[in-house]
């Protein structure tokens, strides 16, 4: 018997003694402060209206060509950051608000600049800022690379020799 995704969410969440509550993409957008959405949409699910001002969203769903999980207009609202523009511009979430007219690739930040402080990031409270993962292999290794020296550092994890 496969479970619906649902009941496994709440599964889980139990699990970990977390709250869970289903609720609609109206009330999740007055309510939010931080949407992840992590989906394998080819039509957008969350549109501009439903997101408030100062909800940061991190848009981490399979990155491919043609897909789409919120509204291009909502990227037209917001300041977008990513972590590789080509890939966010081709394949991210931002492929069409780009190929609309409705944010130019110019607009969009490397989140590099945010961390190296060469950009402010969010700049005011209303704000609607957006994350457009789109999944760099060499940035994956070298956050997993930091966790496995630490996770070894306060010995939660060994090291193996081959």
């Amino acid at each position: 018997m496969q479970l619906c995704s649902r009941t496994k969410s709440r599964r889980r969440s139990a699990e970990h003694g977390l709250p869970f509550e289903r609720v609609d993409l109206d009330t999740l957008g007055a309510q939010a402060d931080v949407i992840i959405t992590i989906t394998s949409s080819f039509d957008p699910i969350l549109r501009a209206g439903q997101v408030r001002p100062g909800t940061h969203l991190a848009c981490m769903g399979t990155d491919t060509k043609g897909k789409q999980e919120v509204d291009a207009r909502l990227l037209a609202n917001a300041t977008v950051f990513t972590d590789e523009i080509a890939q966010a511009v081709t394949i991210g979430e931002t492929q069409h608000a780009v190929a609309e007219g409705l944010v130019d690739a110019s607009a969009i930040i490397e989140i590099g600049a945010v961390i190296n402080g060469d950009h402010p990031g969010r700049v005011s409270a209303e704000e609607i800022t957006l994350f457009d993962g789109t999944g760099v292999a060499l940035q994956d290794l070298a956050v997993a690379s930091v966790a496995v020296e630490r996770a070894v550092a306060t010995g939660v994890a060994t090291t193996v020799d081959f």
